[in-house]
């Protein structure tokens, strides 16, 4: 199964380390960058370094949200201004942040399918990274319900 998964370059490298897969990736080295997916702050779980948690107020929310915003809008200004001034894509894509957003094509067997679904919708992965694979988990519902029903899948 083949699929299309849009993500940022922060989540890209950990989906990426599924060495199973073969992947292509987007690349800003032809194309040029253009959007970017901002993150929620959550505060590190001082008991688990793997683990953040999701109780930091509205206004540390905001600005973190807000400093996000200004972030890529001068990154990508400037990225911008690279390219005008005749710089290689390639070169340019230095400027841009890891809430950069990018396109990975992920193809595996069935069988790493489930393995990372599995291991990747766990309470203990970085939350953007198991939205993917739940939304992987969709799509390998819709299009293989047999197996998803003896995975007991298709309940979730």
């Amino acid at each position: 199964m083949v699929l299309e998964i849009s993500t940022s370059r922060a989540i890209a490298p950990q989906i990426l380390r599924h060495r199973s897969f073969s992947f292509q990736e987007f690349s800003q080295r032809y194309a040029e960058a253009d959007s970017f997916i901002p993150g929620k702050a959550r505060r590190q779980d001082l008991r688990n370094r793997q683990n953040s948690i999701d109780d930091i107020d509205e206004q540390t929310q905001l600005w973190f949200e807000q400093t996000q915003k200004e972030i890529w809008e001068f990154a990508h200004k400037k990225y911008s201004e690279s390219l005008e001034r005749g710089i290689a894509k390639e070169c340019a894509r230095a400027l841009l942040p890891l809430s950069t957003a990018t396109r990975l094509y992920m193809n595996g067997t069935i069988r790493s399918w489930i393995h990372y679904i599995q291991l990747r919708t766990d309470i203990s992965t970085q939350l953007e990274h198991r939205m993917v694979a739940e939304q992987c988990r969709e799509v390998f519902v819709k299009q293989l319900p047999l197996i998803a029903k003896a995975l007991k899948w298709d309940m979730q």
